[in-house]
């Protein structure tokens, strides 16, 4: 993926096959966010979320980086106002009402991490690594960084992150939780790997896609089981009278009963 110059900094975008990927395009300043990228992530997601063919959202960073945090510059400046548009890109994709997965291929630094938390899943490259930094630069995490580590890796793993300096290499991410796994090779076979993730959501049905997820996260705040059970029943129902769900019984019914009538299956002894 080439850039036209030496400061090239955007946003790049490309929707096919049911998938939008969004790339954080900065190599010279490794990724980092400055003000207008995170405000073109934010209209990037939002521009996936209004295509209605688009059923699921990757995020990357051109290498060797993922997003080496925020701009440096524009968090000294920074006063509430600024450091809110500043979390707007990596909140936006926490928000987004597609299935979000990060491709993970190099650092991941301070906002760089909360941007690799905000996604649903996250995979990693051999060179992924997970720093949480704001103890080392003086700085009080934000943008929601404490809550949503605690979530994916629990309170200790958290700990000696945020308050201990522990960085966490490719392998020790995928033992922590942190990533569904390693893919290994180069990028192209990183973004390839997270497609392949994504297309059983990408063939589906989009209503069906964001009920679910909105379910899902409704559910994952929820103590008692008969609160979820409850909660998914409506939306259950309707797609059961959906004309995708009548379709694709029918022609499981039809494959079922082919393998039946067909004489020996695959497999079989008599």
């Amino acid at each position: 993926m080439g850039h036209d110059g030496p400061m090239t900094e955007r946003i790049l975008s490309e929707h096919s096959g049911g998938v939008a990927v969004i790339t954080v395009d900065a190599p010279d300043r490794r990724n980092a966010l400055t003000l207008d990228l995170s405000a073109q992530l934010t209209e990037a997601v939002a521009a996936a979320e209004r295509d209605d063919e688009c059923r699921a959202v990757i995020i990357t960073g051109t290498p060797p980086a993922f997003c080496a945090g925020a701009d440096l510059s524009a968090l000294g400046e920074a006063k509430e106002e600024g450091l809110r548009a500043i979390y707007e890109g990596f909140l936006s994709v926490a928000r987004c009402t597609l299935p979000t997965i990060a491709a993970i291929g190099g650092a991941a630094v301070g906002a760089g991490l909360n941007l690799a938390l905000a996604a649903d899943v996250r995979l990693a490259g051999p060179r992924a690594r997970f720093d949480a930094r704001f103890l080392q630069l003086g700085l009080h995490p934000g943008g929601g960084m404490t809550w949503m580590l605690q979530r994916a890796v629990g309170g200790q793993q958290a700990t000696a992150m945020t308050l201990l300096g522990e960085i966490l290499d490719a392998s020790a991410a995928e033992r922590a939780g942190l990533v569904l796994r390693v893919v290994e090779g180069d990028h192209d076979r990183l973004l390839a790997a997270a497609r392949e993730l994504a297309r059983p959501a990408a063939e589906a049905p989009r209503d069906l896609v964001t009920t679910i997820k909105a379910s899902m996260r409704t559910t994952r705040e929820l103590r008692k089981h008969a609160d979820a059970v409850d909660t998914e029943l409506a939306p259950q129902l309707v797609s059961l009278d959906s004309p995708e769900f009548t379709a694709r019984l029918a022609e499981l019914r039809s494959r079922i009963s082919g393998d039946d009538s067909g004489g020996r299956r695959p497999g079989s002894q008599r």
